[in-house]
């Protein structure tokens, strides 16, 4: 897995605008530099550097109307850690983080885990704000 920003191993640096840089190419592909550091608030040279540790899940090409600029757009195939992270289930990372707890205490864990889900998703912003909690 990444390390969180500032971190300094294999994805060291700021994890966070790698994912915004990822999220922004996602969205707007055939994108300069410049407009992804536009479009995102980080600095140009962030953006150089995050297309750069994004090798595997971008590809670039000169832009046809000014071969100065680079284009990036997602690569046509999944990189291998895309296809690691895809492959990694809720329950091995669970696994990982929790080697040292009994059964109960990870079942435990994974239904608080659902519970936060269950409110934190996209549809929950959208839920009935008018309803009465209980009193």
């Amino acid at each position: 897995m990444p390390e969180p920003e500032g971190g300094s191993g294999q994805y060291g640096g700021s994890t966070r605008a790698v994912l915004i840089v990822a999220s922004d190419v996602a969205a707007h592909p055939d994108s300069a530099v410049g407009e992804i550091a536009a479009r995102t608030g980080l600095p140009q040279s962030q953006v150089s550097t995050s297309v750069a540790r994004l090798k595997e899940a971008v590809v670039t090409a000169p832009d046809p109307a000014d071969r100065r600029r680079l284009l990036v757009r997602q690569a046509p195939e999944l990189s291998a850690r895309v296809t690691e992270v895809r492959a990694t289930t809720i329950e091995d990372a669970l696994a990982t983080a929790l080697a040292e707890s009994t059964p109960e205490d990870r079942k435990e864990v994974t239904d608080a885990l659902e519970v936060l889900a269950r409110h934190l998703s996209p549809r929950s912003s959208t839920r009935d704000t008018t309803a009465q909690a209980p009193r």
